[in-house]
């Protein structure tokens, strides 16, 4: 059964009277399993996922619906080239890796079915109404993810087992980190709602999720996270009136929570570079070997899920740490799918920046929120990706075309008495 945001959600869009009411849905019930990517099983040789399974049925639907209506999609963006140079990396990259199999599979999962997703949120949600089914599902995701993760961090400390040198325990991914990865994304929308919707229960769902996933984040102990966190805050806070009042505010929380405990100790190892702990101390050592490796491989880099085994001969084998990606978001892109994805990605980012804030400039007060929340979620991607790897994981990948798409979509169907002269 869909969860009672998903369904006031619904209810409040009048689907009834609407185009791709199969596909809106089932759009909202993807969102909702993001994390259910964990869930994994084969049929016969063909390795799949719960999350692999749902965008499966969405595209199916939106194909019948599409052909029921005589419609036909339109595959036209400011993200389309850049899309297409994205898939023909990721091509390129497949011939060049070392395991074609593993490659084949990250090629679908993270890009193949989040692009496709895309061009259907495109598609089908055409007015800020229809976009708060997808949101619901962002988060009740979200949620979900924030309160499995806080309860299993707060038990950890209640039974003095947290070991502030590393991230905090997980409940739902594999890493602590990933809990920020997936969560800051969704904080920087609902921070936007809360302080620009004209829907007082938009505002009010908003704060709730906003409390319970800063939370989460905060519990994770990741330090990327935090980083990206202000990124997003900073930013929401100048795009406001009250500017200097938001700012002083976010000054004054993050002066109590270093005094917090075990967040200050946490924050004091990345100012010791003598610490093995310290995250920028690991990351130059993975960076400069992650370079050596590019420069013997620079157009197609290693491909896909080839950094492991082509940055061997480069790393250190007495390093305990094992890296499948560079942790940073320009070497994850070169590394993975050659220059021509890097420009491509790049070329994404200036795009939903750019677009983003048109939408926040111009589209009617119903889409603003969306369109701010979505460009602080860029920020606070492009930040995170100094030092992790916002983009190349199941749930990420899928998340940032959602969001890319529900942005466009604010764009692209937006009337006319909601553009500003």
């Amino acid at each position: 059964m869909a969860s009672p945001l998903l369904t006031r959600a619904i209810a409040r869009t009048g689907l009834d009277a609407g185009d791709f009411r199969i596909t809106l849905l089932l759009c909202g019930l993807t969102c909702v399993l993001l994390p259910a990517y964990t869930l994994r099983w084969r049929i016969g040789f063909y390795p799949t996922t719960v999350l692999e399974a749902a965008v499966g049925l969405t595209v199916i639907a939106f194909a019948i619906e599409s052909y029921r209506a005589r419609s036909v999609p339109s595959l036209r963006s400011p993200f389309s080239i850049a899309a297409a140079l994205l898939l023909l990396a990721g091509a390129i990259s497949i011939v060049v890796a070392p395991d074609k199999r593993a490659a084949l599979g990250i090629y679908r999962a993270y890009m193949i079915e989040p692009v496709a997703f895309f061009f259907v949120i495109a598609n089908v949600v055409r007015t800020a109404k229809r976009a708060s089914v997808v949101m619901a599902g962002l988060a009740i995701a979200g949620a979900v993810v924030s309160v499995a993760n806080a309860f299993v961090v707060l038990d950890a400390i209640r039974q003095h087992v947290v070991n502030v040198a590393n991230t905090g325990p997980v409940a739902i991914f594999m890493n602590a980190n990933d809990v920020p990865l997936f969560l800051v994304p969704l904080i920087a929308i609902a921070g936007s709602y809360v302080l620009y919707s004209q829907d007082r229960l938009e505002r009010l769902v908003s704060a709730a999720f906003l409390a319970l996933a800063l939370i989460a984040t905060l519990l994770s102990l990741s330090r990327g996270g935090y980083l990206a966190l202000a990124a997003v805050a900073l930013v929401l806070a100048i795009s406001h009136g009250h500017r200097w009042r938001l700012l002083g505010g976010a000054v004054v929380a993050a002066i109590v929570l270093t005094l917090v405990p075990p967040i200050n100790h946490r924050l004091a190892i990345e100012l010791d570079f003598s610490n093995g702990s310290n995250t920028l101390v690991g990351r130059f050592g993975l960076w400069k070997a992650s370079l050596q490796m590019l420069s013997q491989h620079s157009i197609f880099g290693a491909g896909l899920s080839g950094f492991a085994a082509t940055l061997a001969p480069y790393w250190n084998p007495t390093h305990i740490d094992r890296f499948i990606y560079p942790h940073n978001i320009v070497l994850n892109f070169r590394s993975e799918t050659g220059l021509l994805g890097v420009f491509a990605f790049a070329w994404i980012i200036v795009a939903g920046f750019r677009e983003t804030w048109r939408g926040w400039r111009q589209t009617g007060s119903s889409w603003r929120p969306l369109e701010l929340g979505v460009l602080l979620a860029l920020v606070g991607v492009v930040v995170h990706g100094l030092v992790d790897v916002p983009y190349f994981k199941n749930d990420l990948s899928l998340e940032f075309w959602t969001l890319i798409g529900l942005a466009w979509a604010g764009i692209r169907w937006a009337t006319p008495s909601q553009l500003a002269p």
